[in-house]
């Protein structure tokens, strides 16, 4: 894939599948806005990444619709003008219904939901201009039930239908599309997922189990799904929700 010249912002790349995707692209030759929380963040991704001329810092918490328009304006003064977005930011904070709370509804919805449709808000008109497109991140989370994940869940089923809607309302001129990752090896599913466990090796192995193809992903194989979906071998899918989990969303057995 070649990302040569393109002007992409990338939310939430200072880790995890933000910065596989980051690093996918910059290695393509791409311009590349890295998204923390906060400038320190920010510039931690682009560190991590190794530097150079073609990364720039465009620092904003997704949960704040303020913050998600200064972001994109610091993304475009930086590099011109913007060719892809990739809405990447997310929190995954698992609970039964009973142990939900709601400043975790909270949490969950403004950063995975909210966020990426008022990125997206704030990036069309950049991307009318460029014939750009838009890839967000959702879950097979969102596409099938999983207990425990209820809050996390409706988060990534509302990313997938926006991917849809945004796909319609958007064509012809910006694309809209969606990967749908299972357990990835990244420091939250790490964090939330198996170093929380009464026994972090037994959680580990389950998660591990939970995909017909036995195994985490990795996430730079997320991010080669989120580089195909943005680039040019895919200029005419739009609106569609690519699931990237081993099989899990298939179905379960055996």
């Amino acid at each position: 894939m070649d990302f040569s010249n393109k002007r992409i912002l990338v939310t939430g790349s200072s880790r995890g599948i933000g910065q596989a995707a980051a690093r996918v692209f910059h290695d393509a030759g791409a311009m590349v806005a890295i998204n923390g929380r906060t400038e320190a963040s920010s510039q931690a991704g682009i560190e991590a990444l190794g530097g150079g001329d073609r990364l720039f810092a465009a620092h904003g918490d997704v949960a704040i619709v303020s913050d998600c328009q200064a972001m994109i304006a610091r993304a475009v003064e930086a590099m011109g003008g913007l060719d892809i977005l990739v809405n990447s930011a997310g929190v995954g904070d698992g609970a039964t219904i009973e142990a939900s709370t709601e400043a975790m509804w909270d949490e969950t919805i403004n950063v995975n939901l909210k966020g990426t449709f008022f990125c997206s808000q704030a990036a069309v008109p950049h991307l009318r201009k460029s014939g750009g497109n838009i890839v967000n991140v959702a879950s097979d989370a969102g596409l099938i039930g999983e207990p425990g994940l209820s809050v996390y869940g409706a988060s990534k089923g509302g990313v997938v239908n926006l991917t849809r809607t945004f796909a319609m309302e958007l064509a012809p001129t910006i694309r809209c599309n969606c990967v749908c990752p299972g357990y990835v090896d990244t420091d939250m599913v790490r964090r939330d997922g198996i170093e929380r466990a009464d026994n972090p090796a037994a959680a580990e192995a389950e998660l591990i189990d939970y995909a017909p193809l036995k195994r985490i992903a990795k996430p730079e194989e997320i991010g080669k799904a989120i580089a195909y979906l943005a680039g040019d071998d895919a200029v005419f899918v739009t609106g569609v929700a690519l699931p990237v989990d081993g099989g899990t969303s298939a179905g379960r057995g055996g």
